[in-house]
């Protein structure tokens, strides 16, 4: 089971440093990331959502590339396999980012947005959906971010835990 965690941090770009951070660490196997987003809300108080997977484009992609191959197949029954692979791939390619579209992975985007209107204009947050942490390896490393836990799915004394480690507080009893 995945946990939800949502970290606010002061500025605008904060949030996209944390998450490249995370992306490098993930590629290093001490974190395991389902989905992660970016929201920023900037000075004017209008909040923008980055998602780290667009799923428009990666369905046109895949749906041009299984359209454009069935669609040579058809045209080879046909005696035209340069037009049907190029109408299957154009019927594909709007399929597949029309299903991309309409589909919705991992963190709830109206989630996102309605917590990423409660944080301060000219901050950011990012939301992250962890399968699996090295957290003694991975919290060290965001340390310098400073961030502020706004929401998670963790228990309340691994949320205390978290927040104690981003802001670089050891926890009672440790040295």
């Amino acid at each position: 089971m995945s946990d939800l965690i949502v970290v606010g941090f002061k500025g605008e770009h904060t949030a996209d440093q944390v998450l490249n951070k995370l992306q490098a660490l993930q590629k290093e196997y001490l974190i395991d990331l389902e989905d992660s987003c970016v929201v920023v809300r900037d000075e004017g108080g209008k909040v923008h959502l980055k998602q780290s997977l667009n799923l428009t484009s990666v369905g046109a992609r895949t749906g041009g590339i299984q359209g454009a191959m069935w669609g040579t197949f058809i045209g080879l029954l046909f005696l035209n396999p340069l037009i049907g692979m190029v109408a299957g791939a154009a019927l594909g390619a709007g399929s597949g980012a029309l299903a991309g579209r309409l589909s919705d992975y991992g963190i709830n985007d109206d989630f996102i947005r309605s917590v990423g209107s409660t944080i301060e204009p000219g901050s950011s947050a990012v939301f992250v959906l962890v399968r699996s942490v090295t957290a003694d390896r991975v919290l060290p490393e965001l340390q310098s971010f400073e961030g502020k836990v706004l929401r998670t799915s963790l228990s309340n004394e691994q949320e205390a835990r978290l927040q104690q480690a981003l802001q670089g507080v050891k926890p009672a009893g440790q040295a």
